[in-house]
Order: structure tokens, then sequence, then C-alpha cells
């Protein structure tokens, strides 16, 4: 399991890549929910001070278009 503030250190690692801007916005979600854009990619972070698991993770990555290779 990772903690969705684990996933929000994880990502801008990977967007060091020049021309990819990083970018969470916690006002574009329900409730404790915030929206994570990645390039012109994004996905939903649910409740960040739960834990996640590891296919909601995968998904993610998939959303924002990151390959596991890439972190």
């Amino acid at each position: 399991m990772v903690r969705g503030r684990g996933v929000r250190a994880e990502i801008p690692e990977a967007g060091a890549q020049p021309k990819l801007t990083c970018q969470f916005l916690a006002d574009q979600g329900k409730g404790s929910h915030g929206r994570l854009y990645f390039g012109d990619a994004f996905t939903t972070l649910k409740d960040r001070n739960k834990e996640i698991g590891r296919d909601l993770l995968a998904k993610m990555r998939a959303h924002l278009k990151i390959d596991l290779r890439d972190l």
C-alpha cells in the first residue's frame, strides 16, 4: 500500500523530463479528492491521508502515461 502523499512525492521526479509539467490541484475534486496533472494527462487522487492499493496506483500511473521504468 502507498499513501496518497507518497504518490505525489513519486510523480514529480518523473516530471523532471524537459517540457513536462506536474501540478496538483486540491480544489478540483470532491471532498478530500484532488486532481494531479502530469503533462497533458491527469488522474484523481483519493483521500490523501489514506492508503491506496497497488492496483489503483497502477491505474493512476496508466492515466498519467508513466512507465514504472521511468520512476
